[in-house]
C-alpha cells in the first residue's frame, strides 16, 4: 500500500480508498483483505444503501475487528433535497450512530447548495469539528470556485476550511453525470486548480465504472446508462491507448487507467468500488505502476 497525508489527520491515509459494499459477507471478505494489505481508508455516505445499510455494515465490521483507531472513515451527508446546515447535522448524527463511532476522520458534504450562504455550511462543519465529531471536512461534487469561497470565509473567521474534495476524476471523461449534481474534475482547468492549490482529491468512479475493464465497443448499447455516462469518441481513443500501454507493461488496461489517477502532480486518493477479492487485487497492482508526465499526457490525448 502507498499512503498520503491529509492535514488535520494524524495517521497516513491509504492512496486507495475502499468504497461502500451493501452485502455483509462480501464486505467482510473484501474489507479484511484490503485492511490486511495496508488499506486503511473507507468511503461511505448517509444516502448509500437502503436505510443506511452501507454505513451500518462498515460500522459493524470496524466494531467487530476492534480497529476504529486504525482506520480512516470518510463519510458524506447533506444529500439533496436535504442540503442545508440543519439537514447536515441531522444526517451526520444519524451517520455516527450507524457507524457506531463518536467521530469520523473526514466528513464531506455530498453536494453543494449555492442557495445557502457558504459561511453557514463552514460554520456548522467547524462546530462539529471543534466538538470532536469530525477531524476534518470538505465537499464532494463541489466546484473549485465554491471551495475557494468556503476557504476564504474560513480564513476571514480564523477557523478551519476544506481539507479535501471528492469529485469524479478518471482517465475516461465523464460524458454525462450519472445523477444530478455530480461534478467531474478531469478537465484541464480543474486539474490545474488542484495542481496549484495541492488540494487532496478523493476521486469517485476513479476507474470510470469499469470502462477500461469491460468488453465495451461504440456499437454495444446493451447498458444504456453506462453508455450515456462514458461512451464518446475521445474515451474510446483513451481506451485504445491504455490497452497499448498495458500490453507493453504486462498489466491490464484498468491498471493503467487507475495509475493515471494516482500519478497526478497533486495529492490523489482513488475510491475503488471493489466487490470481490480479484477486483481488489487488480486495483492494488496500480500502486506499482509509475507513469511519467509525458505518459499521462499521451493517455489523455494531449499529444
Amino acid at each position: 500500500m502507498k499512503f498520503g497525508r491529509i492535514p488535520g489527520i494524524e495517521m497516513p491515509v491509504s492512496r486507495l480508498v475502499m468504497g461502500a459494499i451493501q452485502s455483509l459477507p462480501a464486505a467482510q471478505e473484501v474489507f479484511d483483505y484490503f485492511f490486511e494489505t495496508g488499506g486503511n481508508c473507507f468511503d461511505t455516505a448517509w444516502i448509500y444503501g437502503n436505510d443506511g445499510v452501507c454505513e451500518k455494515i462498515l460500522g459493524d465490521w470496524v466494531e467487530s475487528r476492534d480497529i476504529r483507531r486504525q482506520v480512516v472513515i470518510l463519510d458524506k451527508g447533506a444529500h439533496p433535497p436535504c442540503c442545508t446546515p440543519k439537514d447536515l447535522s441531522a444526517q451526520f448524527m444519524e451517520s455516527l450512530e450507524r457507524l457506531q463511532t463518536d467521530y469520523v476522520d473526514i466528513y464531506m458534504m455530498h453536494r453543494d447548495n449555492p442557495e445557502v450562504p457558504i459561511g453557514e455550511f463552514v460554520d456548522v462543519m467547524d462546530e462539529h469539528r471543534r466538538a470532536g465529531r469530525m477531524r476534518v471536512f470538505g465537499g464532494s461534487n463541489w466546484s473549485p470556485e465554491r471551495v475557494e469561497a468556503a476557504n476564504e470565509y474560513a480564513r476571514s473567521k480564523g477557523i478551519a476550511g476544506f481539507a479535501a474534495v471528492s469529485n469524479n476524476f478518471s482517465l475516461a471523461r465523464l460524458v454525462e453525470a450519472p445523477v444530478s449534481g455530480c461534478l467531474a474534475s478531469s478537465d484541464a482547468r480543474s486539474r490545474e486548480w488542484f495542481r496549484r492549490t495541492q488540494t487532496p482529491l478523493f476521486s469517485w468512479s476513479s476507474q470510470a465504472c469499469g470502462f477500461f475493464a469491460r468488453p465495451v465497443s461504440p456499437e454495444d448499447r446493451s447498458d444504456p446508462e453506462f453508455a450515456r455516462c462514458w461512451y464518446s469518441e475521445d474515451n474510446f481513443q483513451r481506451l485504445a491507448r491504455a490497452k497499448e500501454m498495458a500490453a507493453k507493461r504486462g498489466v491490464q488496461p484498468i491498471t493503467i487507467a487507475l495509475a493515471y489517477v494516482l500519478c497526478q502532480p497533486f495529492p490523489t486518493f482513488a475510491v475503488i468500488g471493489s466487490r470481490t477479492l480479484e477486483h481488489t487485487r487488480v486495483a492494488l497492482q496500480a500502486l506499482e505502476v509509475q507513469l511519467a508526465p509525458e505518459e499521462l499526457r499521451h493517455l489523455n490525448l494531449e499529444d
